[in-house]
């Protein structure tokens, strides 16, 4: 029975999602241990180290439907660690002694850290399939409100206007570089790994790094420079990139939250019957998925610290810091699938409210573009003086409950620099989007949308 929120059938596919436990799935570890001693036996019979009648028989034999894994489960919780009960079980697979050529000159950790690389490989597909659904989305949007007016906020107060498509594209800007860095990392995050017990290979002598360039080549994963069993920046820096990326998909959940107070209402996440309701409270729509990306940004930086812990290893091969990987990098990315999931759910079918967001740029009857009056009137009187006068003219606009074109058109200082149009014109919000549709463009541009 399930014991945490990202395994269970109740939570589960509110924090992660089923096609990223399959990956982290015992069933699937134990496969991909199995799938690299088998790899390792068929290149090792091609270099004519073990008899190919092993290779043969361990392929076959290396399927879980194939092993015992009760008998397993005992072995690991007697020995603490996976691979010498695992060894143990292809051993009593195997027919005739065969499977005694299985495990040829490796050491535990050859074949734990070349099955995490697989998983690593497949988990990454499916961040990198739900990341550029999510581009997709917000690429949409932003195109869609390039020049729908939206109140910029600075310190959750209304600043100077922006476009609800500008602020898409800076979420997006944020989703691209991800893409980036997936790229980039994909290549160290996907390392084989065969070495031997101190990372010399010293136990096949002249064919050791024969052996481990065709296991790599056979399961399709990097070739190693050097050992690394105790140099875990790459494993370190795949969870550090999930963290990154769940933050980016928290901010974008922090808005959206925001933009759905009561109170401003700008945004809503797409309705579904019954999704965020109140058990007391009809009339309430919760931003639940925003919550659990929220949620997910938060737990994943405890999931990076432990990984960062994780890279203090001693010698050769190390005591046990790494065993913290066991328990971080599957959650990291459950988490970070889980996120992207609820990212997907909220940005497909966004509701935008382009004129509550019109309504909310009023509420401060023009003072949102105070900064829009000065510049117009700084080439006039000057940038400071224009400062002043406007200053005051806020003052009286807000004291008398008034809007700030209706101060401006009675003082003679600004009608002797400007006319009732020019006044109007400075004081209309959508004027003063600056170059947000242009930035959009240019965004959408650089990445070909």
């Amino acid at each position: 029975m399930a014991s945490s929120a990202i395994d269970s059938e109740i939570f589960g596919d509110l924090f992660g999602t089923p096609a990223m436990r399959h990956v982290f799935s015992d069933e699937t570890l134990v496969q991909r241990y199995l799938d690299v001693e088998a790899a390792l036996a068929r290149v090792q019979a091609r270099l004519g180290i073990i008899p190919q009648e092993a290779a043969v028989e361990i392929t076959a034999k290396a399927k879980f439907e194939n092993f015992d894994f009760e008998a397993y489960k005992k072995g690991v919780e007697r020995v603490s660690y996976p691979i010498l009960p695992l060894v143990e079980g292809i051993v009593a697979m195997c027919k005739d002694g065969l499977g005694e050529y299985s495990h040829w000159g490796a050491t535990t950790q050859d074949i734990m850290d070349s099955a995490l690389s697989l998983q690593i490989r497949d988990a990454l597909e499916i961040i990198e399939t739900d990341l550029n659904a999510v581009a997709d989305l917000i690429a949409d949007l932003a195109k869609q409100y390039r020049d729908t007016p939206v109140a910029g906020r600075s310190h959750l107060q209304q600043a100077l206007p922006v476009t609800f498509g500008y602020k898409a594209a800076v979420w997006l800007s944020g989703i691209e570089r991800h893409k980036q860095r997936l790229a980039e990392i994909r290549p160290r995050a996907t390392m084989a790994q065969f070495s031997g017990a101190a990372g010399t290979l010293a136990s096949l002598g002249a064919d050791g790094l024969k052996v481990q360039d065709a296991l790599a080549d056979e399961l399709g994963l990097g070739r190693p420079e050097i050992t690394w069993h105790v140099m875990r920046d790459n494993v370190a820096e795949i969870v550090t990139y999930l963290g990154l990326l769940t933050g980016t998909l928290g901010k974008i959940g922090t808005d959206i939250l925001m933009m759905m107070q009561t109170e401003v209402s700008e945004v809503f996440e797409a309705f579904k019957h019954g999704r965020g309701a109140s058990s007391t409270m009809p009339q309430k729509r919760n931003p639940v998925s925003s919550e659990l990306m929220i949620v997910a940004a938060n737990a994943m930086q405890q999931q990076v610290a432990q990984m960062l812990g994780g890279m203090l290893q001693d010698h050769e091969r190390a005591s046990g810091p790494w065993t913290i990987e066991w328990l971080a990098l599957p959650q990291a990315f459950i988490i970070s699938a889980g996120a992207l999931s609820q990212a997907r759910q909220t940005l497909d079918g966004l509701e935008v409210d382009a004129d509550r967001m019109r309504r909310n740029l009023d509420l401060t009857n023009g003072m949102i573009v105070s900064e829009a009056v000065m510049m117009g009137l700084a080439p006039h009187m000057g940038r400071q003086v224009a400062h002043d006068v406007v200053y005051d003219a806020c003052r009286e606009a807000m004291s008398a409950g008034t809007s700030l074109y209706e101060v401006l058109v009675k003082m003679p200082e600004i009608t002797a620099n400007l006319s009732n149009d020019e006044i109007k014109a400075l004081c209309d919000p959508a004027n003063y989007t600056g170059l947000a549709g242009e930035m959009v463009d240019r965004l959408l541009s650089k990445y070909g949308r």
